[in-house]
């Protein structure tokens, strides 16, 4: 049974709490991935910034060279396309250009889906939406893991979802997906844990002010519900040096 834990909201990241660290986020062209892209940067952080959409990726990136100076790696890469060849590519570049080390993986990228009854679903979408929201992070970590065990303090984190815990209809294959992200980590935790320094942790970002949470409640009112940014302490905290002996947590935030 899984039973989530709540990290501080008033913890306070200083000012370096990232420097020299690199850390990989998925879906960084928008919501919590570029906010969090620039989050980490603005404390030290190296991002790379993984999305499908190129000019979103490019608009991190000036956003995060302007106001740090620090300049990004972009990897343009549609996660609906992913297999083992292009994240062993993937993970063969970055080994060079991060000289054989990746201290964090955020793992935000994720579909939606339908909001149907499993009746009515789609087979296509379903396939899609699994695709995105846990084979490819599986795919991802699998071929990013030696280049995290390089780190002397790796975190990856996995995004998960209330509906991920307990069913509820009409939900579908994200509701599905997010309970597979629960066991991938719990797994990943306790495999890595002792012959590694990666810890691996679960977030659910809750209601979040994001185009997904649009289109899942397209009736409620954005000003109503929490930007992105206000959620960044828990990132923050998971990313860095103080969450140091935390893995294998399914944390709310």
């Amino acid at each position: 049974m899984i039973k989530p834990i709540k990290i501080d909201s008033h913890y306070k990241p200083s000012e370096k709490l990232l420097q020299g660290r690199s850390i990989l986020i998925t879906g960084a062209g928008d919501g919590i991935g570029k906010e969090l892209a620039i989050s980490a940067a603005m404390h030290g952080a190296e991002p790379i910034l993984l999305g499908r959409t190129q000019a979103k990726l490019e608009q991190v990136y000036d956003l995060i060279e302007g106001q740090t100076g620090i300049q990004p790696i972009i990897c343009p890469l549609d996660l609906e396309e992913l297999n083992e060849d292009r994240a062993d590519e993937l993970a063969n570049s970055l080994s060079s250009e991060l000289n054989g080390k990746l201290d964090g993986l955020v793992h935000n990228a994720g579909l939606l889906g339908q909001r149907t009854p499993i009746q009515n679903y789609s087979a296509k979408t379903w396939n899609s939406v699994m695709q995105v929201n846990i084979n490819a992070c599986f795919i991802l970590s699998k071929a990013l893991i030696p280049l995290m065990s390089a780190s002397p303090d790796a975190s990856m984190i996995f995004t998960s979802s209330g509906v991920g815990r307990t069913g509820k209809a009409f939900w579908g294959a994200y509701s599905v997906s997010k309970f597979a992200v629960e066991g991938l980590a719990q797994l990943l935790s306790e495999e890595l844990s002792e012959t590694t320094s990666i810890r691996v942790n679960t977030v659910n970002p809750g209601i979040t002010r994001t185009s997904m949470r649009a289109a899942a409640a397209p009736a409620e009112n954005p000003e109503s519900i929490k930007p992105p940014a206000d959620i960044m302490y828990g990132y923050l905290y998971l990313l860095g040096p103080d969450s140091k002996d935390m893995t294998g947590q399914s944390i709310d935030l």
